[in-house]
C-alpha cells in the first residue's frame, strides 16, 4: 500500500491553528464562566494579644454573638505538650493547629489530648457560648448568653466529637490566641485560599498588663519560660524579661501590618487599645463587629453594658474570669497600686511599645497617681492606626 507523505511544513501549520483555536475557544468560555475566587463560607477571625491584655474579655464579645464558634486559646494543649520547645521553635504547630480549627477539623488535638475524651478536655472549654449550646449541648439555646459555671455544670460530659460538629455550623469561627509573637508567621494563613482570616490585634499599655500579671504569676511561669526558651524550668519573670519579649511582639505586629504592609492585609488587620473600648465599649465593639462582619444585637448590648459598668476593680481570684467589673477602674488600676520605681523599670523595658502604641510615660510618682492626667493619647494625633483601616 502506498503512503502518503505530508510535508512538515503543513503537520507544523496545522498544529498551529489547531492550538490557536483551543486557544480562542477556552478564553471564550472563560469570559462566561465565574472565576474561582470566592470567598470561604466562613469568616475567620483571630484576637491576636498576651497574656493579661484583656483579650478574655474581648473573647467573650466575640463568644457570647449567635453567629461566632469560639475557642480560646487552643494553642495551650501544643504548649502544655511540648513545654520543653521554645517559643518560635513551636510557632509552626501552632499556627497548624489554629488553621485546623479554623476549618473545623478537630482532629489536630489528636496529638496533644486523651484519645477518649469529652468537651471538658479542651481547655477553657467552657468559655465558648458555642460549645454551651446546641448542637453541642441541648441545655442552651444560641441566643442565650451562657456564664462558665452553668456551662460546666451541664455541659462537660457530652462527647469531644460535638466541637467539630458544632463549628460547622457557624457563619463565624473566631480563635484567641496569645502564642504567636511574630506577624510574619501568619502570612501563609493569610494567603491561604481556604481561610478567609482578619486579624484584631489587641493591645494594653505594659505597666497595666504588669500589675495584671502580679496576679497570675504561678499560672504564668510555665508560659515564661517558653518565652525564654528555658527548656522547661518555670521562671516568676522578676527582670520583666517576659515583658520585654511581649512589647517587643507588639511593635514587630504593629510595625508589619502599617509600615509597608503585604497587599494580603488589605482590609484584615485592626489594631485596638484595651484602654478604647473599655472608656467606650459600645462605639469601640461596633467597629470591631464591623470588621468582622458581625452586626450587634440588643441582647448583647445590655451584657456589654453590664459586665463594664459592675462594682470594684474586680478580685485576684477572678484574675480569669469574666465578671462584672468597673472596666475603667480596672484599666486605671495600676497607677494606685505599682510603686514609682517599677513603673521606671517597666517603662524601660517597654518603652517602644509605650511609645508606638500610643501612651504617655510618667516621670514622676506625682504624674503617675494623678488620675486628671489621661496617659492614653488620642489615636490619631499620635501615630497612624491602620492604613487600611483608619478609624477616624
Amino acid at each position: 500500500m502506498a503512503r502518503i507523505r505530508i510535508p512538515s511544513t503543513i503537520v507544523i501549520i496545522f498544529v498551529t491553528v489547531q492550538t490557536g483555536f483551543l486557544l480562542f475557544m477556552y478564553a471564550r468560555y472563560s469570559s462566561f464562566t465565574p472565576q474561582s475566587e470566592e470567598k470561604p463560607a466562613q469568616v475567620h477571625i483571630l484576637i491576636l494579644s498576651s497574656w493579661r491584655s484583656g483579650s478574655s474579655f474581648v473573647g467573650q464579645l466575640f463568644s457570647q454573638h449567635p453567629s461566632v464558634f469560639y475557642l480560646m486559646e487552643p494553642a495551650w494543649h501544643v504548649w502544655v505538650k511540648m513545654y520543653q520547645n521554645s517559643a518560635k521553635v513551636l510557632h509552626m504547630a501552632v499556627r497548624d493547629l489554629v488553621r485546623s480549627v479554623f476549618l473545623c477539623d478537630m482532629s489536630v488535638f489528636d496529638a496533644y489530648m486523651p484519645w477518649k475524651r469529652n468537651l471538658s478536655d479542651l481547655f477553657q472549654w467552657a468559655a465558648s457560648r458555642a460549645l454551651c449550646s446546641a448542637p453541642a449541648c441541648d441545655s442552651f439555646q444560641r441566643t442565650d448568653i451562657t456564664s462558665e459555671l452553668a456551662c460546666k455544670t451541664l455541659c462537660g460530659r457530652y462527647p469531644f466529637s460535638k466541637v467539630e460538629e458544632a463549628c460547622k455550623t457557624y457563619s463565624h469561627v473566631v480563635i484567641k490566641e496569645v502564642r504567636f509573637f511574630d506577624l510574619k508567621v501568619l502570612y501563609p494563613l493569610l494567603t491561604d485560599p481556604s481561610l478567609n482570616l482578619k486579624i484584631i490585634h489587641l493591645v494594653r499599655d505594659p505597666r497595666a498588663v504588669v500589675k495584671s500579671r502580679e496576679q497570675s504569676v504561678k499560672a504564668l511561669a510555665r508560659d515564661n519560660g517558653i518565652v525564654l526558651s528555658t527548656n522547661g524550668t518555670k521562671v516568676e519573670d522578676s527582670k520583666y524579661k517576659v515583658m520585654q519579649e511581649v512589647c517587643r511582639s507588639h511593635v514587630q505586629i504593629y510595625e508589619t501590618a502599617t509600615l509597608k504592609p503585604p497587599h494580603f492585609l488589605k482590609d484584615r488587620y485592626l489594631m485596638v487599645r484595651f484602654e478604647d473600648l473599655v472608656k467606650d465599649p459600645l462605639s469601640e465593639i461596633s467597629e470591631m463587629y464591623k470588621f468582622a462582619d458581625l452586626s450587634l444585637t440588643p441582647r448583647l448590648k445590655s451584657w456589654i453594658y453590664n459586665i463594664t459598668h459592675g462594682q470594684g476593680p474586680g478580685k485576684k481570684k477572678e484574675a480569669f474570669k469574666i465578671t462584672s467589673r468597673d472596666a475603667v477602674s480596672v484599666s486605671q488600676a495600676w497607677r494606685n497600686v505599682l510603686p514609682f520605681q517599677k513603673v521606671k523599670k517597666i517603662q524601660e523595658v517597654c518603652k517602644g511599645a509605650i511609645n508606638i502604641l500610643g501612651y504617655q510615660l510618667v516621670d514622676s510618682e506625682k504624674e503617675q497617681r494623678d488620675l486628671t492626667l489621661d496617659l492614653v493619647l488620642p489615636r490619631q494625633n499620635q501615630f497612624s492606626w491602620s492604613s487600611f483601616n483608619p478609624k477616624h
